[in-house]
């Protein structure tokens, strides 16, 4: 069996999580290979509501065992507050269930206090970060000084390690940013006792994929963020501070480039992101408060991390066909088709304006899109109900114009549709 891909197709908050969900149904395994707590991936489950931040969204399903790779920054206060809720919830997570890389940097107070400081000295050129420590994490690793899982395995020296990072950053926060000093003690005893929480979890997981893939078990790796966020070939420098493309899948979990199956990018029918930055087919109208919603559901456009309201827009095809061409996806998993139900008509940016000369495909990548206006082409909307359809013939003939459409626009086929947040409100397409 292969290792198949999920990717965010866009900036990231595309309805990941339910499609991991749906596909672990099938798998053995699913792996996060990038990103930290700064990603939210929402999975609706026989009426309850999980909100995930660092576990794979697999870990609902009884028979799959979930990692989180190398590739991956973790909080580990974040990380036991999550395993606390699911086992609330009735979720088993325990070694068994839950193996996480030796090789996965961790987040400390300390990041969470230098990327706050950061932010606020950036002022009006500030990119919109989360908070969560995710950029200076990243950056102590590439540095050679950050803090690995596998140090856990010795609680004691693992907290004088974190106290002696600690006191670095301190440095950087008081003599650069003027900001006050974190202790250094307490936070260690803290770390210490969160090493001897989380030590039984560690293990060699790129080793335990490979052996997987090897005996022919499906293996799901799941991104976190989208396309349009990824480091080197995103909104840069409104990106987050790793690769969240599907090439990122192999480094961030010790895989080979000989099991790669599918590659699924998950898109919604319409655009949204969170934070600054460029967004050529951003709307701010009664229809942005239509796509948006009004924040009472949790599935509404509201971040699962952040909480921050979502902006919203038309669903831009050139952007689309980019992630296409970057991840190289097999197929795309539509979400959200139910929320443009009662839009009398629908818009698909199809093109780019520069200067009268018209742009189907990025030049220079995303990172530049100032120069842009969008082309729109527009589409009959539907009034009926969607969420009770299963199949694609029972959907509206507009609603199947607008799946064909994307589809014939980017030429990948689509192959799931969501047409609401329940775990079987989903159609499959042959």
């Amino acid at each position: 069996m292969p290792l198949d891909i999920i990717i965010g197709a866009q900036w990231g908050d595309e309805g990941k999580g339910r499609i991991v969900d749906l596909l672990a149904k099938h798998a053995r395994y699913s792996a996060r290979f990038s990103g930290g707590d700064n990603a939210g991936h929402t999975v609706a489950v026989a009426g309850q509501t999980h909100r995930l931040h660092l576990i794979p969204s697999g870990i609902v399903h009884e028979h799959t065992t979930c990692v989180i790779g190398n590739g991956v920054v973790v909080n580990p206060e974040t990380l036991l507050d999550e395993i606390a809720r699911l086992r609330v919830a009735g979720v088993v997570v325990d070694p068994g269930r839950l193996r996480i890389s030796y090789a996965a940097h961790v987040i400390t107070p300390a990041h969470l206090a230098l990327d706050a400081a950061q932010e606020k000295a950036r002022g009006a050129g500030a990119i919109g970060t989360t908070l969560r420590g995710i950029g200076p994490a990243y950056t102590s690793k590439v540095a050679r000084s950050g803090l690995r899982m596998g140090e856990m395995m010795e609680p004691s020296r693992f907290g004088e390690r974190v106290a002696a990072q600690v006191e670095s950053i301190n440095e950087l926060l008081v003599n650069i940013y003027g900001a006050q000093p974190l202790n250094a003690q307490e936070i260690a005893a803290a770390y210490e006792k969160h090493a001897k929480e989380l030590g039984a979890f560690i293990a060699d997981t790129a080793g335990l994929l490979q052996r997987a893939l090897e005996g022919q078990a499906l293996v799901l790796a799941e991104g976190a963020q989208g396309t349009l966020l990824d480091l080197d070939h995103g909104t840069y420098p409104y990106v987050t501070s790793s690769n969240a493309t599907a090439p990122a899948a192999l480094s961030g979990l010790g895989i080979g480039l000989g099991f790669t199956g599918r590659v699924i990018g998950v898109t919604k029918c319409f655009q949204t992101r969170v934070g600054e930055g460029p967004f050529p087919t951003e709307l701010d109208s009664p229809t942005a408060d239509h796509l948006r919603g009004s924040g009472e559901n949790p599935w509404d456009e509201y971040g699962t991390t952040t909480g921050r309201p979502r902006r919203v827009g038309w669903l831009d095809i050139p952007l689309l066909r980019y992630a296409v061409s970057v991840n190289g996806l097999t197929e795309i998993a539509l979400t959200k088709l139910d929320v443009l139900t009662g839009l009398p008509a629908l818009s698909i940016c199809t093109a780019y304006d520069r200067q009268g000369e018209r742009i189907h495909r990025l030049p220079m990548g995303p990172a530049d899109l100032a120069p842009f206006r969008p082309v729109y082409e527009t589409l009959p909307g539907w009034e009926e109900d969607l969420w009770d359809v299963r199949s694609f013939d029972q959907l509206p003939d507009q609603a199947c114009d607008y799946i064909l459409r994307i589809e014939d626009l980017v030429e990948v086929p689509v192959r799931i549709v969501s047409v609401g947040p329940g775990r079987d409100q989903v159609i499959h397409i042959d």
